[in-house]
């Protein structure tokens, strides 16, 4: 059986997410907690059969990123991911960077949110792909080529590249090979090059480094050269 907790002070936010789950994750259990101290008691009582956290950041015990903090130190290897109506990308990828294993709006419809949890639920990183969409710059930056020898990002093949970018959106390998009319095997096999040839250990790495390397615009320079 799978086990799920909600941690947020809203009731009727817990009962929404709670009617979600039954529908759309049969059989699975889900605790609720109201505050960061309820929710690490019951972490606590839980931490052998828990398999995701989703902790709102706004819990009256608990400020920002705190909680996702005190969590992580205090159960390491529990899966965390944040559930919040802030959807500022720095606070995103900060709680991706602390350790949480994704970031769902509460404003995601409900096939999208239940499309969330089983990629979580599977082990895959989630992030939102309106809030990871790099907005334009206001004064465009000199193109970037493919010939920039600095670039780590001119290391990846063209497939790479569009792996790589919809890796940024939070796609899910499946999706991923839905986009680019491949098999998931292929999508696997393009990431772990992605990974090497960006000498990052993980997806989230790789995700967080796009955006440090802004990979959009480089895509545009790329493919306009």
């Amino acid at each position: 059986m799978t086990t799920l907790m909600v941690a947020d002070d809203h009731p009727l936010f817990r009962d929404a997410i709670g009617a979600v789950v039954a529908a759309g994750l049969p059989g699975t259990r889900l605790l609720e907690a109201d505050s960061l101290a309820r929710a690490m008691q019951e972490a606590e009582r839980h931490e052998e059969i828990l398999d995701l956290l989703l902790l709102d950041l706004d819990l009256p015990d608990a400020e920002g990123l705190d909680g996702l903090s005190r969590l992580r130190d205090a159960y390491p290897a529990l899966p965390v991911a944040i559930l919040s109506a802030e959807q500022d990308r720095r606070t995103v990828l900060a709680a991706i960077e602390m350790g949480a294993v994704g970031y769902i709006p509460k404003s995601t419809p409900r096939d999208d949110l239940l499309a969330a949890l089983r990629q979580l639920l599977e082990g895959q990183l989630y992030l939102p792909p309106l809030v990871m969409r790099r907005a334009p710059p206001a004064h465009p930056a000199p193109a970037v080529t493919a010939a920039a020898p600095d670039s780590r990002l001119a290391r990846l093949t063209d497939k790479q590249l569009d792996v790589l970018e919809l890796l940024s959106r939070g796609a899910s390998n499946k999706g991923i090979a839905r986009e680019l009319d491949v098999a998931e095997t292929t999508v696997k096999t393009h990431v772990s090059a992605i990974l090497r040839k960006l000498g990052v250990a993980s997806r989230v790495q790789a995700v967080l480094l796009a955006g440090e390397l802004d990979l959009a615009h480089y895509q545009a320079g790329r493919r306009s050269g």
